[in-house]
């Protein structure tokens, strides 16, 4: 499940049994990315102060789709199922997902939508290849400076959780292979879900 050793629940200190219990699923386990967190419960929670200020000033659909495109260029699994998740159920048919986490450009998004999600892809490859050029074309859509922002810090927030989970070796949860096979085989782009018994390890498409 991890790299390291995380904490057993009979273990867990007060601040640890808190966070275990406040992300509790209600089939009853605690994600594995909570678990990652047990020797850290102020960092969880610090992270979880940061997204919610960003997220409370962006259109939720917006910003799953930024940070669907940030975590398939990082190739990170866990975010690919969870994000697509809130998509799909809100959102999108599982068919139109397929498309939009395949190839988001030839998924019949709107250009809008298009330009966020290229431009946060651009920010989690190389922000420094980001130009005034970038910015002004989110603006050419009706992006105001402050969505602009939002947009920004969605994706590069995405970089640390993404990549701390990675370097840490933490698998998706079991509980994503319920998932429709195509489904979880599309958005399983790097560490296998818990319980796999194969990888199929993929980089994005090149656009």
């Amino acid at each position: 499940m991890a790299f390291i050793n995380t904490i057993p629940e009979e273990q867990a200190s007060d601040d640890v049994r808190r966070m275990y219990e406040e992300n509790r699923k209600p089939e009853g386990y605690i994600p594995n990315y909570v678990l990652a967190f047990s020797h850290r419960p102020e960092v969880m929670s610090a992270w979880g102060n940061l997204l919610n200020v960003i997220k409370s000033k962006m259109d939720p659909r917006r910003y799953e789709l930024v940070t669907l495109a940030a975590a398939r260029t990082l190739r990170h699994s866990y975010c690919m199922l969870a994000h697509s998740l809130v998509l799909s159920e809100q959102f999108y048919t599982p068919e139109q997902l397929i498309r939009i986490a395949t190839n988001y450009r030839t998924a019949d998004l709107a250009p809008a939508d298009v330009a966020i999600m290229a431009y946060a892809e651009k920010v989690v490859r190389d922000a420094t290849a980001i130009t005034q050029a970038d910015i002004d074309e989110l603006k050419q859509h009706g992006y105001s400076d402050d969505e602009i922002f939002d947009i920004t810090t969605a994706a590069t927030v995405r970089c640390f959780f993404s990549k701390t989970l990675d370097a840490l070796g933490v698998e998706p949860d079991e509980a994503y292979l319920a998932l429709d096979e195509e489904l979880h085989q599309t958005l399983a782009i790097g560490r296998p879900i818990a319980g796999q018994n194969t990888t199929r390890h993929r980089s994005p498409e090149s656009e």
